[in-house]
């Protein structure tokens, strides 16, 4: 029987998952997790089959929360489940610890699947994403300067690009408007970029969001 714990701050996306697990697979039992500090703590209190994690929850980032677990669960494996295209968050993802990546518009199709997959000792991506490993993996040394920034600062740059003010960002992250600035303000050094209008742009050209 499987054990899965399921993290995400929406109760109707926890209720839907819920519902492609029961009917697609032999679950014994669904934990439930809304923020990062849940995910945490309900892992450390029973051993689980897999956990399905979502990216933006509030208190800390979901890559952060990813690296705690592989911290002190090494061998549990983690679905990432993500409103974020694959294209944005997918290798940094696996590069941090997941088993594999998938997004919410894709999960009553594929989730099931994917669970079996890594359980049995396997990672879930799609071609795309291999090929994206290759390519980075063909660089080298030679690697963009985004590659510098933080897993929160990748998440912020990404929602700055899309068009969300540093409001809207603290608000979605549950931190000040100050930190989501200061954030800003790193990732405009990191990349050598002069504004926001510059960051947009940088993000736009490199296909980073849509």
């Amino acid at each position: 029987m499987i054990t899965i714990l399921l993290a995400d701050d929406h109760p109707i996306v926890r209720q839907g998952l819920k519902q492609i697990l029961s009917v697609e697979l032999d679950v014994s039992e669904v934990g439930e997790a809304s923020s990062a500090a849940d995910v945490l703590r309900l892992a450390r209190s029973k051993e689980w089959s897999v956990i399905i994690l979502d990216l933006a929850m509030p208190g800390r980032s979901g890559l952060d929360v990813l690296a705690d677990l592989r911290r002190e669960h090494p061998n549990l494996p983690v679905l990432v489940l993500s409103m974020h295209p694959e294209d944005q968050f997918a290798v940094q993802a696996l590069r941090a610890g997941a088993s594999g990546y998938l997004t919410k518009g894709t999960a009553a199709d594929e989730l099931a699947k994917a669970i079996r997959k890594i359980i049995g000792g396997g990672k879930y991506i799609t071609a795309a994403v291999a090929e994206r490993l290759a390519l980075d993996l063909e660089r080298g040394a030679d690697r963009p300067a985004r590659e510098q920034l933080s897993d929160r600062e990748y998440l912020v740059m990404t929602m700055i690009a899309s068009g969300k003010t540093v409001t809207d960002i603290a608000m979605e992250l549950s931190l000040s408007v100050k930190t989501v600035s200061t954030y800003r303000t790193r990732i405009l050094r990191k990349l050598d970029l002069k504004n926001t209008v510059a960051l947009v742009r940088y993000a736009l050209d490199r296909e980073l969001v849509k």
